[in-house]
């Protein structure tokens, strides 16, 4: 057994709030019994919920407060108002205070950036945090970053995501020196934005511990062609979105195809250990949570109306992270990134 990892849970945010959240924090406190848990938000709500988890109730804390972030709340706004009392700040300022290793919110992502940054602040040397998402592929899985938390990033920043991703890479999946690409329109060097092509210029000549593989197209993410794909968080959500979405449609293509005759229908029946197979690999909550990289601190963002599975799966990373050391593993290869710049441009 390891060591205890406590993990300080936004109750309140999301579209079901501690119905949600307290279930999926059962399912965590069975996959890691290590596990403890700040339960942040409405103790009128939280605590009839929590009485069906008793042993849940054993490992956690309440931390009462009655304000919560709306999810149509603007970042400024929720900021404004929201620090210093409200499920979500008070969940961040327990990592920032050492009395919790991680934070997990299905709130307004606006808002839960915009005080991520605030209080666990940035990395030195870290311009911008990014969003990472674990993404499914033929090989296993990948992490894509940044998924929406910048529209646009210059090559320095592109680097920098870069060894974020790698950094995650080798905690999550166990590689010392994980493949990265770089998300563009072709694979051929003399396509992409100008800042694609100078990032791809420092990702190929800077010593990094990473195996920077050049550019690859959007097909090449599901194949899994690279442990870490990189891009802004503009492309990177669309891409996110558009996945999602296919998903979903394939799923209803081959709904209707099993019950389009009684030949299909007895086929699907035959078939359904494949089919069940299928929809777990497909299914966004084994995957749900995406993580904020480059604070002092771990955050992670769960989807808002995901069900106590999938919020169960934005714990289970939070927990990975944190037992994981990646902030600390993160700081050191950012500080040696931008050593040997210094090094490069002094030369």
């Amino acid at each position: 057994m390891g060591a205890p990892v406590t993990i300080a849970l936004d109750a309140m945010g999301g579209d079901h709030g501690p119905s949600v959240v307290i279930p999926a924090a059962a399912i965590t406190a069975i996959r890691h019994p290590e596990a403890r848990f700040l339960l942040v938000g409405d103790s009128a709500r939280i605590e009839p919920e929590l009485r069906a988890h008793l042993a849940l109730a054993a490992k956690s804390q309440v931390v009462h407060t009655d304000i919560a972030v709306a999810m149509d709340e603007k970042p400024s706004q929720a900021l404004r108002k929201g620090r210093w009392k409200s499920s979500m700040w008070l969940a961040l300022e327990a990592v920032r205070d050492g009395r919790a290793d991680a934070a997990v919110s299905a709130g307004n992502t606006g808002a839960l950036m915009a005080m991520a940054k605030f209080c666990l602040k940035t990395i030195p040397g870290i311009d911008r945090p990014a969003i990472a998402a674990i993404w499914p592929t033929i090989e296993a899985e990948c992490i894509v970053l940044d998924v929406g938390a910048n529209v646009g990033a210059d090559a320095r920043q592109l680097a920098e995501f870069a060894l974020m991703g790698a950094a995650m890479a080798r905690a999550l999946f166990g590689m010392e020196k994980p493949s990265v690409g770089l998300l563009n329109i072709g694979v051929e060097e003399v396509k992409g934005l100008d800042e694609i092509k100078k990032a791809a210029a420092v990702l190929k000549e800077a010593p990094l511990p990473i195996h920077y593989k050049g550019f690859i197209e959007g097909d090449d993410v599901g194949r899994g062609a690279v442990d870490v794909v990189v891009t802004d968080g503009f492309t990177g959500n669309i891409a996110l979105k558009t996945a999602e979405g296919t998903a979903k449609q394939i799923g209803e293509y081959l709904r209707a195809a099993m019950g389009r005759s009684l030949l299909a229908r007895i086929g699907a029946v035959l078939a359904q250990g494949a089919f069940r197979a299928l929809k777990d690999k497909m299914d966004p909550r084994q995957l749900n949570g995406g993580i904020f990289l480059g604070l002092n601190g771990i955050a992670v963002k769960s989807h808002g109306g995901t069900d106590a599975t999938g919020f169960a799966s934005a714990i289970d990373l939070a927990y990975d992270m944190a037992s994981n050391g990646v902030v600390k593993r993160l700081a050191s290869d950012i500080a040696g990134f931008h050593s040997k710049l210094e090094l490069e441009g002094a030369a």
